[in-house]
């Protein structure tokens, strides 16, 4: 540790301040990293059958935090596809985005352009090329105001990422600590499964919170400080929805 350059020799640093380095975590999106259980074998299923989809468009139907954004990486690698949110989807782009001859819409269930949306779902049909579109609900919970566009996406086959079951809500809190680069023994791995919400957000945030608490305190993250942090009420956002990591 660096000394104080303002203490003398022979005299004791004062007590270093705490900083807290909230340094962004890039989870891995790697085909071989994606943890499959019963809640989400379907979608990675239809995933690995790409090109033989059913239709040119496919809707991916998961609670936050669930793995439809690993799934959409993995797609899009092998189909050399594009990315882009409904919410920065504009009419005047839309030809540009079915270039390649496939295109991940991702959280289609966000206000945008409906105009934009129908168009590409059209361009996707006539040209023949896919279209994997995830969003966290099923598309008559959008509030969509455009009839025709509505009918589209019920044409779309949709796939459902359920709730993991404990096995698989174990493994993905492992993998959540791995992504951050957290070393942890199997203790806390069991306290996070019994203390956090058991859901693929909870876990996310109950993770997230003890990162954010070993940062801060500079304490290892171990069974106990797990218990103790857990027993606080896991943070939500203004929604009522848990924190989720992007």
């Amino acid at each position: 540790m660096k000394r104080n350059p303002t203490s003398r020799p022979g005299e004791r640093d004062a007590e270093p301040r705490q900083l807290l380095l909230d340094l962004p975590t890039e989870p891995r999106f790697l085909a071989e990293d994606f943890v499959v259980g019963p809640s989400n074998e379907r979608a990675y299923a239809m995933i690995e059958a790409w090109p033989a989809w059913p239709g040119e468009a496919l809707l991916l139907v998961g609670p936050r935090g669930s793995g439809k954004t690993h799934l959409g990486a993995i797609w899009a690698k092998r189909a050399h596809a594009w990315t882009a949110r409904r919410a920065d989807l504009d009419i005047e782009g839309t030809s540009r985005l079915m270039a390649p001859h496939a295109l991940l819409i991702e959280d289609a269930h966000e206000p945008g352009d409906e105009a934009a949306l129908f168009h590409l779902i059209n361009a996707a049909k006539l040209r023949r090329s896919h279209l994997l579109i995830t969003a966290v609900s099923e598309p008559a919970l959008w509030n969509l105001a455009t009839p025709d566009l509505l009918s589209r996406l019920r044409l779309a086959p949709a796939i459902h990422i359920e709730e993991p079951d404990e096995a698989l809500l174990r493994m993905v809190i492992v993998k959540l600590f791995v992504d951050r680069q957290l070393v942890v023994d199997g203790g806390v791995i069991e306290t996070v499964l019994t203390h956090a919400e058991r859901s693929f957000a909870g876990a996310r945030a109950a993770v997230e919170m003890l990162d954010q608490h070993s940062l801060a305190t500079q304490r290892r993250i171990t069974r106990a400080l797990a218990r103790q942090v857990l027993s606080r009420e896991v943070p939500t956002q203004e929604d009522g929805a848990p924190v989720e990591e992007g």
